[in-house]
């Protein structure tokens, strides 16, 4: 389990990703080696995947995010899946229930862009059907801050 102080140390490094142990330490008024080992317990528990840059998609020029819902031949979703990380505008893909089987998070350049990635996602093998809805606006993007801050505020 996380506590107060994981969740201060995470809140550092999610707003100043690039601080090190010893600053980290100063700041949260603790030893190099409580920083350092609580980086090493969350590494190794999976909760902390590493520090990769957060990036722009839209400075990229990939401009246009769509949402397909795919629909997939029984038992093949793996066949599918493996098609699909294939493809560099799909950005993730999530095992759902409901209507469809997949949900496909892509980026695309323009219109133009997104037909060609859509009829890459399609002439997947084991896709039965598509349906794509292009996101007009993010109002609230990816995030784990409240969670984290929930977390911070904890009682020692």
């Amino acid at each position: 389990m996380l506590d107060a102080l994981d969740g201060k140390l995470l809140l550092l490094l999610s707003d100043e990703p690039r601080l090190g142990v010893l600053e980290c330490s100063r700041r949260l008024g603790v030893a190099r080696g409580t920083v350092q080992a609580r980086l090493d317990r969350m590494v190794a528990g999976g909760v902390l995947d590493g520090f990769p840059p957060w990036l722009d998609l839209d400075a990229m020029g990939y401009s246009l995010t769509a949402f397909a819902v795919v629909e997939i031949s029984q038992g093949r979703r793996e066949e599918v899946t493996a098609s699909l990380s294939a493809i560099g505008e799909v950005c993730e893909v999530h095992a759902t229930t409901g209507h469809g089987d997949l949900l496909v998070r892509m980026v695309a350049r323009s219109n133009a862009d997104l037909q060609r990635v859509i009829d890459l996602v399609v002439d997947a093998p084991g896709v039965v059907r598509t349906s794509t809805s292009i996101a007009l606006s993010t109002p609230v993007p990816s995030r784990v801050r409240p969670l984290l801050e929930r977390l911070a505020a904890q009682p020692r």
